[in-house]
């Protein structure tokens, strides 16, 4: 097999596997009562020392700001979050996590914790860790380089 062919063969695994991750991912939290959307702009917000912007949100998310507002519509419904007038800026809204998204990301913790296990269910220890390197790689985009 051609390093083409081979490349090619890599490609469609990748894609198999993604596609694998997404339905396990949204198994997982569907007893959450949540999306694999709304579970990422969540953690968002809690990754922030003070609640963001909208504009915040899409930025690090890097989709328009009309996804991000579909989401918080979604996550407000729930009382996961709530916009609260900007203090310095009345016409900014900032986006916060209220007790009930609080809980809920605790809730995500233990279905992303499920997913995990499930997905990796049939790699040995030395095998993750192989693969937390090679996929650390491939985010990054730099070679792994051993010593």
């Amino acid at each position: 097999m051609s390093t083409t062919d081979a490349d090619g063969v890599l490609a469609e695994q990748l894609l198999r596997l993604t596609r694998r991750l997404h339905r396990i991912h949204k198994q997982h939290l569907e007893p959450v009562g949540i999306t694999p959307a709304q579970s990422r702009l969540l953690r968002t917000v809690a990754h922030y020392d003070s609640p963001p912007r909208m504009a915040d949100l899409a930025a690090r998310l890097e989709v328009v700001p009309r996804a991000v507002t579909t989401l918080v519509d979604a996550l407000e419904e729930s009382g996961n979050v709530r916009r609260v007038p900007d203090p310095t800026n009345r016409r900014v809204v900032r986006i916060e996590l209220t007790d009930t998204g609080r809980a809920t990301l605790r809730s995500l913790r233990g279905a992303r914790r499920g997913a995990a296990e499930e997905i990796l269910a049939p790699l040995s220890a030395d095998q993750r860790l192989v693969l937390g390197g090679l996929l650390s790689a491939l985010v990054d985009g730099v070679p792994e380089r051993r010593c």
